[in-house]
């Protein structure tokens, strides 16, 4: 079976109901995947069972059934067990060091190798590239790797702005790509925008929503990326 991994900038467009934004895109992934674990590791300022809930009534017009891996006594069988895999946003550093405190990784990367589909936004698709090192967050804690799950050959920077606030001196999204790209020019960053997401189904990557993504790649910064553009080049 064909990969078929979605991975969202966000859980909201502006101010849209949580995942509202995303039923349309998530959808088809469901067509024949009815029970799904959610992993709500990245949660670190919410309960993990107001987590569940926000997205059990985000996604209630699905008509699938959602457990998440903190009721099971065997995270590694209920992945198994289940027929999909959601993956929420919150804090990277936090969900990669849950991931490989019950060494789930390479799990993960066989099951949906073998094409089980994955859905995650903000972190849960922070987590997809080759590593973490392109995320926006704090490093509240130390995983035991920064290697993710590698469902894509390059990084990710899902909730991409270059906005800079009147009077803000700090660095620009941009440029801190840019610092990225200076030390590891060989590996593309993707930045994708709110409401935007990435689609890969086997061999096929698109890019989906209604806003261009910006590639950073060595000397090619912030290069703008058109909707509907085929992306599988970054795939080999």
């Amino acid at each position: 079976m064909a990969m078929n991994a979605l991975m969202l900038s966000s859980s909201r467009e502006g101010d849209t109901p949580y995942l509202a934004h995303a039923i349309e895109y998530i959808k088809p992934l469901t067509a024949h995947a009815k029970n799904w674990i959610f992993i709500p590791y990245a949660g670190v300022s919410i309960d993990y069972d107001q987590y569940l809930e926000m997205v059990t009534k985000g996604l209630a017009e699905l008509n699938i059934h959602i457990t998440s891996i903190h009721q099971h006594s065997e995270p590694k069988q209920a992945i198994k067990d289940a027929d999909g895999i959601f993956v929420g946003g919150g804090n990277t550093f936090q969900l990669l060091n849950e991931l490989y405190r019950y060494d789930l990784i390479h799990l993960i990367n066989e099951q949906v190798s073998n094409g089980k589909p994955y859905v995650g936004w903000s972190a849960g698709s922070n987590i997809t590239g080759l590593s973490i090192r392109t995320t926006n967050d704090m490093p509240i804690v130390e995983p035991a790797s920064f290697t993710g799950l590698k469902l894509l050959p390059f990084q990710l920077n899902p909730h991409y702005t270059n906005y800079q606030a009147p009077g803000h001196n700090g660095e620009t999204r941009a440029q801190r790509l840019l610092e990225f790209t200076k030390v590891d020019p060989l590996t593309p960053v993707i930045g994708i925008q709110e409401g935007t997401a990435l689609w890969r189904q086997g061999d096929k990557l698109s890019l989906i929503g209604d806003k261009p993504a910006y590639l950073f790649h060595g000397k090619q910064q912030e290069i703008e990326i058109t909707v509907g553009s085929d992306l599988s080049s970054y795939l080999d």
